[in-house]
Parts: structure tokens; C-alpha cells; sequence
């Protein structure tokens, strides 16, 4: 089996890294999850215990500051684990979840151990909503999946977020600076950031957030909330293969190592299987 990290970067953001640290703990083992908690102010919660958590100094005075200053240390950091002996390290916000089909029977390190990879790997990408009307607000003592049931298939999320080697992710971990990506069969990234009106409303009094500007960007990506409620559903096999082979094609005109998918919006029913991960 190959040595793998999972690193990530928070700020007051209890509610996702508990669930980060949960299933990344559960398929690659807590020695091996790195927590940087983006401030002195911040205190480390004690689900963290036998996590390597850290507290930085603040990062950044703004979204985009913040957001460049973060990835390059987070790249940095990558180096490090390399330099110390793992043989992959995983890269995300830790509202990202990166999740093999159940129908495999593997877990994530079992995946990836199997898996060539030169450079990186990229998930495919699904940015979760609320069906609103029919789902309710959500509770974080029950599993995402067996409340959430919808979500956009999205370049956004597509990320390479899975390097083998050192490397220098962008902003978001979106890309790897002049390599291009590769897109995992049976690989997904589910993206929760913003699968619940209730905390997305939260969020817009969160003072912190909004001193950096993230007001915009919030209401922004209240947008997978509306498309979920409004947009039929599609079958997710037909779908999710149809969007690994038109972003593995496809490049937007500005970036070549970003995927792209004509600007389609395609919202999918999740399969049953997947209602116990996270």
C-alpha cells in the first residue's frame, strides 16, 4: 500500500473539518491527516486528537490573498511530506470529500495505491445542493448522503487535487502550474460547501468572512441551491460518464490544464450506494 497525506486548511470551520477528519481518518488513518488552522486565534478542536494540527499565522487580508497565500503554502507543505516519505498527498477544503464508487468494494487508499499516477489525479467534480421543498435543513449528527441526494456536475470541482510528486497547485487547488490534469474513473469529488440555505445564510453574518469579501462570492454560489430545486434530474452513470470524457477533451480558452463542459448544467440523482460515506 502507498503512504498517503491528506492535508487541508481551515478557518472557524468546526462543522466541516469534524466530518473531514472523520472519513479521511477512517480510509487513510489520523497519523497521516494534516490540519492547519489559518490563524493564532483559532483553537484546536479535540476531535482532532491524533491528527497533525497546527496553528499559522493569518494568511492574507482578502478572498484572493487569502486564497493564493493559502495554496502555496499548503504546496509547500506537500514538498515537505514528499521530502518525509509519502507517496501521494491529497490536497482540499474540507468541505471536499474524494470518494470511490461503492460498486468497487475498494477504499480510497486501496484505490490510489492501485492507481498510475505520474504527476496527479483529478476526481470528477459534484457540487451538492438543497432540493428545496423536499430536503430539510441539515443535521450534522447524520451522514450528508442520506439527507443530500442532488447534485451539478462541475468543472469547478474538478480539481487536481492528488499529486505524486512536488508540485505547485492554483488557487483551490483547481490545477497544477504547468502540468496538465487526469481524470479518475470511478472518482468523485463531493463538494458540501454550500448544500444548505440555512447555513449559507449563517454564513453572511459570519464577520470574519465578511472583512475578507466573501459576501459576493457566498451569494454567488447560492446558484447549485436554485439549480438543484428547479433542474430535472438526470441518471448519474450516463452523466458522470458522459462529463469525465467532454472535461477530459475539453479546455476553456483561458486555462488548458483546467477542464471545461461547454457550460452545461447537468444535475444528477446520487445513487443509493453512496447514502453511508460521509
Amino acid at each position: 500500500m502507498k503512504k498517503i497525506a491528506a492535508i487541508t486548511m481551515v478557518r472557524n470551520d468546526d462543522f466541516y473539518l469534524r466530518k473531514w477528519v472523520e472519513y479521511y481518518g477512517r480510509e487513510l488513518g489520523k497519523e497521516n491527516l494534516f490540519v492547519f488552522f489559518d490563524g493564532l486565534d483559532q483553537e484546536i478542536p479535540s476531535f482532532c486528537r491524533g491528527v497533525n494540527a497546527a496553528k499559522i499565522q493569518k494568511i492574507g487580508k482578502d478572498v484572493v490573498s487569502n486564497d493564493k497565500g493559502r495554496v502555496q503554502f499548503m504546496s509547500w507543505k506537500a514538498a515537505e511530506l514528499f521530502s518525509g516519505g509519502y507517496d501521494l498527498v491529497i490536497g482540499t477544503d474540507a468541505d471536499e470529500f474524494i470518494i470511490v464508487d461503492p460498486k468497487l468494494g475498494m477504499s480510497l487508499a486501496e484505490y490510489l495505491s492501485a492507481a498510475k499516477i505520474k504527476d496527479s489525479l483529478s476526481p470528477l467534480g459534484l457540487d451538492f445542493g438543497q432540493k428545496l421543498g423536499v430536503e430539510n435543513d441539515i443535521n450534522e449528527d447524520e451522514p450528508f448522503l442520506s439527507q443530500r441526494h442532488y447534485a451539478q456536475i462541475g468543472t469547478r470541482y474538478t480539481k487536481a487535487s492528488i499529486i505524486a510528486k512536488p508540485l505547485t497547485w492554483g488557487s483551490g487547488f483547481h490545477r497544477i502550474k504547468e502540468h496538465n490534469f487526469h481524470i479518475a474513473k470511478n472518482l468523485y469529488l463531493f463538494h458540501f460547501g454550500y448544500f444548505d440555505q440555512k447555513r449559507i445564510e449563517e454564513r453572511f453574518k459570519d464577520k470574519d468572512r465578511l472583512a475578507q469579501g466573501w459576501k459576493r462570492h457566498m451569494k454567488k454560489r447560492s446558484r447549485t441551491i436554485r439549480l438543484v430545486t428547479n433542474l430535472k434530474a438526470r441518471k448519474f452513470e450516463t452523466w458522470t460518464r458522459f462529463a469525465r470524457i467532454c472535461q477530459t477533451l475539453v479546455r476553456p480558452p483561458y486555462a488548458w490544464n483546467k477542464p471545461a463542459m461547454f457550460g452545461l448544467r447537468i444535475i444528477v440523482a446520487i445513487p443509493p450506494r453512496f447514502e453511508d460515506i460521509v
